[in-house]
């Protein structure tokens, strides 16, 4: 559409198009609009065909010189992104609107209809509306190309945890995965005892140290590494690596403290059970209930190991159990559990690979709400025992218990039917699998349905492949996590249907 703004005038009446002869309005080229555009075209010099670097890899569009931006299609950033195309050729002429025109998202054109204005002949202001058609093409920006030529980072963050279960680092995984921190990592690779997080710029590597440091207990390490320097520019380039190590203590440890910690905890047993790690080890002294909170600074002034590890418990049955109420605790003692999943009792109990003896064992443990004679029950036999640990091998030996109970067994294989929920898990590389793998993973969600506080940080899905039992008879009261605390996974195929996932993956 092309037009002639003419400016206000006192004078009425009509004149001749100078040529060809059609009455008009006085205007300041004394021509008609048809005879006008015959004679300027104020898009000249403005190209209709321009070309859109894109890559596919990262779904970047190039902003020269070196830019990479995400623009999402007919939006405001890829309109600018447009213009800036133009700006060089449009100095002569006057943007009026811009706007985008539908193509088929798959045609790798964009279309764009511009209105400008310009002034032509004797001050006659001519409008005139025209489309630029933008050709995407494909490119792969530097970042990609660097991770395709396997030199892509610039800096690693190395996770390590010196344990033998992967407790803590399951528990991290779902937290790096709420939080989405793991979509700047160029690669991930899981080795033995921890995993390597690669970043393309040392910024995304500090965003993930500041994350584990206020996450698990831990402490960290940097080193850089000179790869070239430039000494026209004074620029040097660096490969930076942020080594982490979590505290090696996992939940359902039986720790020993030192005399020193336990004092400063509130006169606490040295020997204590960590019922669970988050951004501090959680520990309860299973002879009072005290509990107590050990952060990585206090950890790694004075530290201590884990007495045991899963391998190491063997199976108890409960032979008779008597709740202690209103047990009253010394000067100076520190918090004391209040939670209803903790209740101090003392219990008689016998290895059931020993029920062709009478051989029995007495302690106290804070699982008085959960066991009743005849159930079974995990625990660490320090009676029977070879422990090399410098704060056990001080203690009175009249203050070391024969048996400390960790957790009650249900039946692993009726809890797996019952399960109708699951948890996601990062894309990444593993060098070597280990066969006990799986038994950890089992442990690490039964975990999670047994304690509610841990799993309130964790993003937990309902899986729609297992049909729920509504029945409970055949679980014993093993825990459970209801549908309250379970979300949707919503994919695009559930969103738009087979092709349109197609479509938007393309």
């Amino acid at each position: 559409m092309e037009y002639i703004q003419t400016p206000a005038t006192s004078s009425q009446g009509n004149i001749l198009c100078c040529t060809c002869g059609t009455p008009i309005p006085p205007n300041p080229a004394n021509m008609c609009v048809a005879c006008l555009r015959t004679q300027v075209d104020i898009s000249e010099g403005i190209p209709k065909q321009v070309s859109v670097h894109f890559c596919k890899q990262c779904e970047r569009y190039l902003q020269p010189p070196a830019t990479w931006v995400q623009c999402a299609l007919e939006s405001r950033e890829l309109l600018a992104l447009c213009l800036k195309k133009l700006k060089a050729s449009m100095t002569k002429v006057r943007l009026i609107d811009a706007g985008f025109l539908w193509t088929e998202p798959h045609s790798k054109r964009i279309k764009m209809k511009l209105t400008i204005q310009k002034e032509v002949m004797n001050g006659a202001i001519l409008q005139q509306v025209f489309v630029v058609e933008f050709v995407i093409q494909s490119q792969m920006c530097d970042d990609c190309h660097r991770v395709e030529a396997k030199d892509f980072w610039k800096a690693v963050v190395q996770v390590r945890q010196k344990t033998v279960h992967k407790k803590t680092f399951y528990y991290l995984e779902q937290l790096i995965l709420k939080h989405k921190l793991h979509q700047n990592a160029l690669n991930i690779k899981e080795i033995h005892d921890g995993i390597d997080f690669y970043y393309g710029s040392k910024q995304h590597a500090q965003k993930m140290v500041d994350f584990l440091q206020c996450t698990v207990p831990c402490r960290s390490k940097t080193s850089q590494r000179l790869i070239s320097h430039d000494i026209h520019s004074n620029t040097y380039n660096y490969k930076s690596t942020f080594s982490m190590e979590i505290v090696p203590v996992c939940k359902d440890n039986v720790v020993c403290l030192s005399p020193r910690l336990a004092q400063s905890l509130g006169n606490m047993g040295q020997v204590c059970v960590c019922i669970r790690v988050t951004s501090t080890i959680h520990l309860i002294d299973p002879n009072t209930l005290q509990i107590a909170e050990v952060d990585g600074n206090t950890y790694w002034r004075n530290p201590f190991n884990s007495l045991c590890n899963p391998r190491q418990l063997e199976e108890f049955i409960v032979m008779d159990i008597d709740i202690i109420r209103d047990q009253k605790l010394g000067a100076g003692a520190g918090l004391r559990s209040n939670k209803v999943r903790h209740t101090l009792a003392e219990v008689w109990v016998q290895k059931t690979s020993e029920m062709d003896t009478s051989q029995q064992y007495h302690c106290r443990t804070f699982l008085g709400h959960l066991l009743n004679i005849g159930d079974l029950v995990q625990g660490f036999d320090f009676a029977n025992s070879n422990i090399n640990d410098e704060h056990l091998n001080k203690m009175n030996p009249h203050h070391v218990p024969d048996v400390v109970l960790i957790k009650k067994c249900y039946d692993r294989n009726k809890r797996v039917k019952r399960r109708n929920w699951k948890l996601k898990e990062m894309e990444r590389d593993r060098q070597s699998m280990d066969t006990d793998d799986e038994r950890q993973y089992q442990d690490f969600l039964e975990d999670l349905e047994e304690d509610e506080a841990l799993r309130k940080n964790i993003n937990i899905y309902r899986d729609s492949s297992k049909i729920p039992v509504e029945s409970d008879t055949d679980d014993e009261g093993a825990p459970r996590i209801s549908l309250m605390e379970m979300l949707e996974d919503l994919s695009l195929t559930d969103a738009t249907g087979g092709e349109g996932a197609d479509m938007m993956t393309d």
